[in-house]
Parts: structure tokens; C-alpha cells; sequence
């Protein structure tokens, strides 16, 4: 959701080989501690099917819940942006199953009833937003309680600094954003919404995690035209009493000195990320989620916190820091989990170059359900190719149930599949969002 958009501890890490059936199995880096554990990870391959288009805009992951018989998804993005533009293209759509909704035209989506932005200086919310999962309380048997996780984006001029609450971002020596004029870059923050009619009316709940002033990443060194710093581009996922979130890194791991700057330190903790929070503190979240911090969740939800190690790429194969023109880090995790392998599924984009240009999306598995035990939220196999599209640039993919009597009698979503799903990406430099594909995984 970045403006984007628009356009340490070391741990005991858990070592899984990686066997594909395009790929041979590569051994993991000898700079990991390797524990056994017994999972044979999965095998999937690509299916082509006719291009089936999603006819309405995308710009983030693809939020959805099942209300009742009804699958209502929330794509789309609202509120105050300087640079863009005010937005209104945060509505939802409704349909008895996935290919009902995803084929809805986009004059019958529907504008729900959103928080309005508080003026600038005043609490309240601030900056666009973008819806990018939907928790489903499971204590209301009518599935009307919803949790939305959305993006957040804000600048200088909507977000300025506040010294008492050390809120917000000082206009200085900011670096430039995405748009081809001068314009300057975003800082996105994480946040949490609530609805308790399925979807119709919205109301701003806090913020769940976000990084400050002092880890923004500024000129000289910020060229990357996205971001100045901050934490997006979420997917979370429930398991027990917990909401785990994975999420973008995109701040300094420490407090950005122009004097003292590396752009190693800063690679190192950047990357995906995972934090977490109780499900009865969505009411109020803010200040109460915990990132992992190398060694459990103990990192504040403003503070500093730990990648996954196994999710970063290393300088040796490309890898650099979110703030570097040739880019080099995977961001936009898309998690499931896959009721057929028994394990969690990621999708994630990957960056190559300024203005997050990319043209490939990796996949990694987790087979380890209870992401709250030991270090099992960082046990995630080193990424693999699952598609490219050369020449072009390719963000948010998705994996999404089928028009199948499996996949709507078990109300299987984005965050809920089975052996088999539609794979969704955006083409961002053609502005289209589409499935080519269907996954069929492999035990």
C-alpha cells in the first residue's frame, strides 16, 4: 500500500529443504543453526486456465470474509492523499462463491460507511487506507463482527511531528516518492477497523503497529522513490488466541544516522516480519501487539523487531536495502493455511530494482500451525520461484478458493484453501489484476 500503490538476535532457525518439481533440493545456508524436523514439503505446479479478470481496482491484498452464505470481499483504497489524491475506490462486493464476486462488474461494488479523516494536528485518522485482511470474530455466529487490518499511509504534510507523542514525521531532507514530479515519499503504519454489520459501516480502532521518526531513512541515502521508512503490506492469520501478522519492513534497525549510516545494518533488518497480538485487544490495539525480536515476541509494537531470517536474501544473491535503487528484499506476504498439506502457504513479491520494480513472486511453507510456539512463527522454507513474467511488474499476489462445492461448502478465502486455488497478481505496469492460473499442490 505504499505509495507504491499508487503507481539482532540471530536464532535457532529451522532449516527445511525445499524440493519442487521444477527444482532440485538446495541445502540451507551454513550460517543457520539447522534443527530436524519432519515435514516433507510440499510440491505444486502451475496450471494454465483462461485469463479471468478481476473487474474492479486492486491495489493490496485481497481482504474477504464469508457473512453467513455470502462471500463479500474489500479491495480498494480511501482517504486523504496529497500526492495521489482523495480516495473513494474502497467499496465491497457480495456473491454466493469466489467467481460470483471476483466477476462483479465494477459499478455494483458498494461504498461502505468509513471513519472520516481528522484534521490535521487532532487525533483521529490520518492518510489513505487499504483494506488488506479481514479476521472474522468467531464469538458472533452471525459473522457479521469484523476486524479489518488495513494499510495506512501518510507524509509530512498529513502526519506532521508531534513532539509530545513523538507522532508523525518531520520535513526534512525527505526523500522523493513515486510519482514522476517531485513529490514526496509515503511512510505507511499498520491499523486495525471494525465493523458488526459484515462490512456496511466502519469505525477506526488504533493503530496496530507503526515505526517513528527516528528510524525514517533520509536523504543522501534514500533513493529508492517509495518509502521513507515504516512497516505495510500485511497478511495476518488466527491461530488461537492470537492474530499473527506478517508484514513489510521498510525502516531503519535503529535510529537512522546520516553520519553513521550502513546500508548492511539497514538490509538486516528488513524483509518480512511477523508480530502478533491478542484477539480480544483488537478492541483497542494500540501499544498492545509484540514483534518477534530474534528470540520471541518481545519487541514493542513501535519498537524494533527481527525479520525472518530465512525470507531475506543475502547480498551475495542480490539482496539490499528497501531504500536502494536496485532494491533486493521480498515484500507483500499473502499467508494461508492449506486444510489439504496441513501447513501454512506465503506468497510474496519480490523487489529488483527503484520504484519496487519486479517481475517474479516466490512461494515458502510453514508446517507448523501453532505460530506462537517456540520459533515456529520463523520456520519458513527459503522462498521459491512460482512464477515470472519478464517485462513486466508484478505485486499482491494471492492465492483464491474455486468455484468448487468443496471450496464453498467448506467457505474457503484467501486465508483458508485446499489441494487446489486461483493464483491472483496485478500486472501494476498494465493496472490489471488477474488470474492466468490455477495451484495444484502435492503432499
Amino acid at each position: 500500500m505504499m505509495t507504491l500503490k499508487n503507481y539482532f538476535s540471530r536464532f535457532s532457525a529451522l532449516s527445511i529443504t525445499l524440493c519442487l518439481a521444477s527444482s532440485s533440493c538446495q541445502s540451507p545456508s551454513s550460517t543457520e543453526e539447522v534443527a530436524t524436523v519432519d515435514f516433507k514439503t510440499p510440491n505444486f505446479r502451475l496450471v494454465p486456465t483462461d485469463t479471468f479478470h478481476f473487474n474492479n481496482f486492486v491495489d493490496c491484498n485481497m481482504a474477504e470474509a464469508w457473512v453467513g452464505d455470502t462471500l463479500r470481499i474489500f479491495p480498494g483504497k480511501y482517504g486523504e492523499d496529497p500526492v495521489w489524491g482523495y480516495a473513494t475506490d474502497l467499496k465491497f462486493a457480495s456473491g454466493a462463491n469466489a467467481d460470483e464476486i471476483f466477476s462483479t462488474p465494477s459499478e455494483k461494488y458498494i461504498a461502505p460507511r468509513m471513519p472520516k479523516n481528522a484534521p490535521v494536528g487532532q487525533p483521529g485518522l490520518h492518510g489513505a487506507v487499504w483494506f488488506e485482511t479481514v479476521y472474522q470474530d468467531s464469538r458472533d455466529t452471525s459473522g457479521r463482527t469484523l476486524y479489518a487490518i488495513y494499510h495506512n499511509e501518510n507524509y509530512p504534510e498529513t502526519l506532521p511531528f508531534n513532539p509530545q507523542t513523538e507522532e508523525g514525521y518531520i520535513d526534512q531532507n525527505w526523500p522523493l516518492g513515486l510519482t514522476e514530479r517531485i513529490t514526496p515519499a509515503a511512510v505507511p503504519r499498520i491499523g486495525v477497523m471494525k465493523s458488526i454489520d459484515g462490512g456496511w459501516n466502519w469505525e477506526n480502532k488504533g493503530l496496530f503497529l507503526e515505526d517513528k521518526q527516528p528510524r525514517m531513512i533520509l536523504k543522501p541515502h534514500n533513493i529508492s522513490k517509495t518509502f521513507a521508512g515504516g512497516v505495510g503490506d500485511p497478511s495476518a492469520v488466527a491461530v488461537d488466541d492470537y492474530l499473527y501478522l506478517f508484514y513489510g519492513e521498510y525502516g531503519y534497525p535503529g535510529e537512522y544516522n546520516p553520519e553513521t549510516y550502513s546500508t548492511e545494518t539497514e538490509a538486516s533488518g528488513q524483509c518480512i516480519s511477523v508480530a502478533r497480538i491478542k484477539i480480544s485487544d483488537l478492541e483497542d490495539p494500540q501499544g498492545k501487539a509484540k514483534r518477534w525480536d530474534g528470540k520471541g515476541f518481545n519487541a514493542d509494537w513501535d519498537g524494533i523487531g527481527s525479520p525472518i531470517s530465512s525470507l531475506q536474501i543475502s547480498k551475495e544473491n542480490g539482496g539490499g536495502p528497501a531504500s536502494s535503487p536496485q532494491g533486493g528484499f521480498h515484500w507483500g506476504p499473502s499467508v494461508s493455511w492449506n486444510t489439504y498439506l496441513e501447513c501454512w502457504v506465503m506468497l510474496m513479491g519480490h523487489v529488483e530494482g527503484q520504484s519496487w520494480v519486479g517481475d517474479k513472486i516466490y512461494i515458502s511453507f510453514n508446517p507448523h500451525r501453532d505460530l506462537g510456539e517456540g520459533a515456529n512463527s520463523q520456520a519458513w522454507t527459503a522462498p521459491k520461484l512460482l512464477v515470472q513474467k519478464p517485462g513486466h511488474v508484478i505485486w499482491y499476489p494471492s492465492l483464491q478458493p474455486l468455484n468448487t462445492p468443496e471450496d464453498i461448502a467448506a467457505k474457503n478465502t484467501s486465508l483458508k484453501l485446499g489441494k487446489k486455488a486461483r493464483l491472483f497478481f496485478k500486472y501494476s505496469d498494465l493496472g490489471k489484476y488477474m488470474s492466468e492460473y490455477i495451484v495444484e499442490f502435492e503432499k
